[in-house]
């Protein structure tokens, strides 16, 4: 049996991201479709008015916007973005996000790599 690394969505078929997580009234939804301690692939749907308090992250969060509009902070700075549109929040900087109205977004984390353990390694 082969290992998917992408979960959550059917393989070697032509999909459209937007139709692939659902809105809920009042609610924001997510779809993981990867997860990996340096990596995370997501999927996300927020109803109006929903949002992510503001937080900062150890990796770059890559934002698409799939349907609707949405109000990102970065810092200082406040971004107004629709359906086409990206944008990279940098790791370990403050960010947050608000729906101005119904949105998804497709979600890349990028973390640093992980580098593999030394394994104490006994001779006799």
């Amino acid at each position: 049996m082969k290992e998917n690394y992408i979960k959550n969505i059917n393989h070697g078929e032509a999909l459209v991201l937007k139709e692939l997580i659902q809105y809920a009234e009042g609610r924001v939804s997510s779809k993981t479709l990867s997860q990996r301690k340096d990596l995370s692939i997501s999927l996300f749907a927020f109803d109006k008015g929903e949002g992510l308090n503001t937080h900062a992250a150890s990796g770059d969060a890559f934002v698409y916007v799939l349907d609707g509009h949405v109000k990102i902070t970065i810092g200082e700075a406040v971004f107004e973005l629709s359906e086409g549109q990206t944008i990279v929040m940098p790791a370990n900087i403050p960010h947050g996000l608000e729906a101005t109205q119904r949105f998804k977004m497709l979600l890349i984390v990028v973390k640093p790599e992980v580098k593999a353990q030394p394994q104490n390694i006994v001779q006799f």
